[in-house]
């Protein structure tokens, strides 16, 4: 792998271990890779290298992280393999010794390479262009998309106080051949260097890397602390020094290894409706104002590769990418919360809205303290539903979660609702971008559980089926979770059932729409956690003030139906999928 620098060096790399097809008939930008590319995973095919890309003279490549096995090939082992050791190395190097230095010499020779390297030539330089974006192959994903957006950016920002560099990921949509936006969520380390620029009035540089090595990639969407230089996290994940080279339009350095280089400058106080685009939601996210990136100079490696990905109803490709970074990172929570066991985040769910956390609790309500605390750590604060459950429990098993939630959660003592505060940009949910609510579950085992589960808690399902003629179809997960398919008046069915005294053991009732599948674990956990407010969207069997303080008793119910005022879920036309089906024995050629 010493080779590979690029994303196009990985390419040949997959295609070396069978890992990816070459397709040599044209296809299309618009909306026909998408469905390639989305069909391609669910039927577990390899990475694609399309060849010929109608009115691009670049080919694209795409879903080179699309499966576990790719993602251990692009780091050499296993990430969760990565992630033991680098836990296990800085539980012991604390405080450090010689002896603990050579034992984990593997995982320090690691970290002798997060040291980022200053080069005078590079790869990514061997062409130097004016700006035009109309020749690169950029996707247009989803029908009711705004326009072409650049789907992999790994954008490059110096804070102008201090230098310090953040290389972040944000949707860039294009405008013309010069121009896109820059879609800077909250919580996201290239809009605060921005928001400094601004506050000083400066014209703000950056550039946008296509095409990095997959070291960099993963640390680009890795859920790292604010000050941690995203380069130097590469490094360590490779094993080898991060180079970077001076721009050639800009005063700021930029790496030296990827197959385009887009250098530009943000301007001060300048904005432009971005979007609708689909996102890893599953959803359009609604179109807004953001600032606006002006590219001056082109560069690129002879031969260039353009990448992209797919992000939309699960699974794309940002679950093997997501899923590869927490399981290196999601063990270091320990270094702060050291009574953390495990914690994971659902893809399914589009990552934010689903934590799970095993909580080895010493004391009365720890569990809760610690979730309390992981929703003001970086990216964390975005999180908007945590589910506490006890050391031992499997965080990514739904089902066993769940089972606990069954056994230990009494919404009286175990229910958190936290209204009014910050939301992930693209959770359209609360109808106000930035800003909802947020809920934590504690279902940790408690001393005052002493009465076992036993088969009584058995749902009569046909009593549920009569109980709203509005209800099409149900689920029961682990006598635990109902759902409940309606057509119309989700609200009022939920208020209804959570009324009913003979449902046995159910503690949660939801809702869904008519495009949710009950009997798809992938899709329900989906349909569920993408589609409600927590303080709006959530009631009780009963619900009161005492004082100021809530007191909930009884089932609790969520309205996760899709609701006016939701931008809609994402769909490709009918007749993309019909013409890809015609086609797809000759991509496969």
């Amino acid at each position: 792998m010493t080779s590979v620098r690029t994303i196009g060096d990985f390419a040949r790399y997959l295609e070396s271990a069978g890992e990816l097809h070459k397709v040599t008939v044209e296809v299309d930008s618009y909306l026909e890779i998408t469905e390639i590319a989305t069909r391609a995973i669910k039927e577990r095919r390899p990475a694609l290298l399309f060849e010929n890309v109608k009115g691009s003279k670049y080919p694209l490549v795409i879903n080179t992280m699309a499966s576990e096995h790719r993602c251990e090939l692009a780091l050499n082992k296993h990430p969760e393999q990565l992630g033991e050791e680098l836990i296990r190395f800085m539980m012991d190097a604390m405080p450090p010794k010689p002896s603990v230095l050579w034992k984990h010499k593997p995982i320090v020779g690691r970290f002798l390479k997060t040291r980022n390297k200053s080069v005078s030539s590079a790869l990514v330089q061997e062409v130097v262009e004016e700006p035009n974006l109309d020749e690169l192959p950029i996707l247009t994903c989803w029908p009711e998309d705004g326009g072409r957006f650049v789907t992999l950016p790994q954008v490059v920002t110096y804070d102008p106080r201090n230098g310090k560099r953040n290389i972040g990921m944000y949707r860039m949509h294009v405008f013309d051949k010069q121009t896109t936006g820059m879609h800077w969520q909250i919580q996201k380390g290239g809009g605060f260097h921005y928001y400094e620029a601004e506050r000083l009035g400066q014209d703000f540089e950056l550039a946008v890397a296509l095409g990095t090595d997959p070291a960099l990639l993963m640390a680009t969407i890795a859920a790292l602390p604010e000050n941690i230089d995203e380069a130097m996290f590469a490094g360590f994940l490779r094993g080898q020094r991060t180079e970077f080279v001076k721009a050639k339009s800009l005063s700021i350095q930029v790496p030296a290894n990827a197959e385009f280089i887009l250098e530009g400058i943000v301007p001060a106080r300048e904005r432009r409706m971005e979007g609708p685009f689909g996102d890893h939601f599953g959803h359009y996210s609604h179109a807004s104002e953001f600032p606006v990136f002006h590219v001056r100079k082109i560069t690129h490696r002879l031969n260039p590769v353009y990448p992209a990905t797919v992000v939309g109803i699960p699974p794309m490709e940002d679950k093997w990418l997501g899923d590869a970074t927490q399981q290196i990172l999601g063990p270091l929570a320990k270094l702060i919360h050291s009574e953390i066991a495990a914690m994971w985040a659902y893809y399914e769910a589009g990552f934010h809205n689903l934590l799970v956390v095993a909580v080895d609790q010493r004391y009365q309500k720890e569990a809760m303290k610690t979730a309390l605390g992981l929703m003001g750590m970086s990216q964390l604060s975005l999180t908007k539903c945590i589910i506490l459950v006890s050391e031992g429990v499997n965080v990514r098993n739904f089902d066993e979660v769940m089972k606990n939630v069954r056994d230990n959660f009494n919404p009286h003592f175990d229910f958190v609702m936290i209204p009014k505060v910050p939301l992930d940009t693209l959770d359209f949910t609360s109808f106000k971008m930035n800003l909802g609510s947020k809920m934590i579950l504690d279902a940790t085992k408690k001393q005052r559980d002493k009465k076992p589960v036993t088969e009584s808690r058995k749902v009569n399902i046909e009593r549920v089926r009569d109980a709203d003629k509005r209800i099409s179809d149900l689920n029961v997960v682990h006598e635990t979770l109902l759902l409940v398919k309606v057509n119309e008046g989700g609200r009022k069915v939920i208020e209804k059932l959570v009324a009913q005294t003979e449902l046995g053991g159910i503690k949660i009732i939801a809702a869904v729409s008519e495009d949710v599948d009950l009997r798809d674990k992938e899709n329900y956990i989906w349909g569920v956690f993408t589609r409600f407010d927590c303080e709006r969207d959530i009631i009780f069997t009963e619900q009161k003030l005492h004082g100021i303080s809530p007191i909930y008793k009884g089932v609790m119910g969520i309205d996760a139906t899709w609701k006016p005022g939701y931008p809609n879920p994402l769909r490709m036309t009918d007749e993309v999928k019909k013409r890809v089906e015609e086609r797809w024995d000759a991509y496969w050629k």
